[in-house]
C-alpha cells in the first residue's frame, strides 16, 4: 500500500525527501541549525528519523528531544543518542519545555486545526519557536498522477489529508493566533519558508 510509504523506514524517507528536493536537500536542516545556539535544549515535535540532530544539532552539544507517532523514527533518534519519545500532536497533552522547539515541513497534517498544534509549541518554548512549512508541493501539482503521488506517499495516516497551506494560508494562521514572527526567510527552491516566532512575543 502506497500510502505512507515516505513513512515506513528512515532510508525511504531520505531517498524520497532527496529526491523531491534534489540539490536542496538539506538546506531546511541547515537553516534551522544556524538559528540554535550551540547548548540549547531543543524540542523537534513530528521529527522523523531526527536528521537535524543526528547530522546538524549534535555537534553543537544541544540537549536533544525528539516527538513523533513513529516508533522506527523514535527508535532511530535514540539510537543516535538523543531523547526519542512516541507522541500525538494532536492530542492535548502539553509539550515538554525546551529553549527551542521546531516543527520542520509537517504542520499541514493538523489541518484544519494547526492552530492548537501551534500553540502548545508557543507554550512550550523558552526561547523561539521555529517553524519550517512548504507554501509550494507537489501535492497541488496540476499534473493529477504528480499530484495524487505525492499526497499518498506523504500522508501518514488513513486518507490523504485534504489541505496544504500556502503562504498566504500560513500568514492567515498565525495572523489569528496573533503570531509575528520575528524573522522569515524563504529557502533556496522556493519550496518552504521558515518562520521564527521568539517566545518574548506572548511574554511567557
Amino acid at each position: 500500500m502506497l500510502r505512507g510509504l515516505v513513512y515506513k523506514s528512515a532510508l525511504i524517507y531520505e531517498v524520497t525527501m532527496t529526491v523531491a528536493y534534489g540539490r536542496h536537500y538539506g538546506e531546511r536542516y541547515r537553516a534551522i541549525a544556524d538559528l540554535i545556539p550551540a547548548g540549547a535544549s531543543v524540542l523537534d515535535v513530528c521529527c522523523g528519523p531526527g536528521i537535524l540532530y543526528q547530522r546538524y544539532l549534535r555537534e553543537k552539544g544541544v540537549s536533544y528531544t525528539g516527538l513523533d507517532m513513529n516508533e522506527k523514527f523514535v527508535r532511530d533518534v535514540i539510537r543516535h543518542g538523543a531523547e526519542g519519545r512516541v507522541h500525538d500532536l494532536s492530542s492535548d497533552e502539553a509539550l515538554p519545555k525546551a529553549d527551542y522547539v521546531v516543527m520542520q515541513a509537517s504542520l499541514y497534517h493538523f489541518l484544519p486545526n494547526a492552530g492548537p498544534v501551534v500553540s502548545r509549541m508557543v507554550a512550550a518554548a523558552r526561547a523561539a519557536v521555529i517553524i519550517a512549512e512548504p507554501i509550494r508541493n507537489l501535492s497541488t501539482s496540476s499534473m493529477r498522477p504528480l499530484s495524487w503521488l505525492a499526497s499518498t506517499m506523504t500522508n501518514p495516516s488513513d486518507g490523504a489529508p485534504p489541505q496544504r497551506f500556502t503562504e498566504e494560508t500560513l500568514t492567515d494562521l498565525f495572523s489569528q493566533l496573533e503570531l509575528e514572527p520575528a524573522k522569515t526567510f524563504l529557502l533556496r527552491g522556493g519550496r518552504e519558508r521558515v518562520y521564527v516566532f521568539p517566545c518574548q512575543a506572548w511574554q511567557l
